[in-house]
């Protein structure tokens, strides 16, 4: 099963550990106070009476809400500092976020070589 596949349980246990890091992460003091606010502005959205889309309709007045959640977590993360997302993510066990966390020395090829005599073209 596809892991993107939002009916598939990879999709909705991976997006519930997104929201356990970023709980976590959030209460992290090593987290920028400027970083914090990017879900709280995300969570005001919801709770404001201003909308892209009116509650009323049902169903798609709730999708924008959970699109601006999603995407403010998304942003949150992405704006956390490299190491303190490694170490939540490690004491987690979380496996979403491997795009983000990328090694920093990549490994080097030590070899020799030499330059044979290259056949004339023709």
């Amino acid at each position: 099963m596809n892991q993107d596949d939002r009916r598939s349980p990879g999709f909705w246990a991976n997006l519930l550990e997104q929201l356990r890091l970023g709980w976590s992460l959030l209460w992290d003091p090593r987290v920028p106070l400027w970083t914090k606010v990017i879900p709280l502005i995300g969570v005001l959205y919801v709770l404001s009476p201003i909308d892209i889309i009116p509650d009323p309709i049902l169903g798609l007045g709730q999708l924008d809400d959970l699109g601006v959640l999603l995407i403010g977590l998304r942003m949150f993360m992405h704006f956390v500092p490299e190491d303190v997302l490694r170490r939540h993510t490690v004491q987690s066990g979380t496996t979403g976020t491997d795009w983000r966390i990328v090694d920093e020395d990549p490994p080097s090829i030590d070899a020799e070589y030499e330059v044979k005599d290259e056949p004339p073209l023709r």
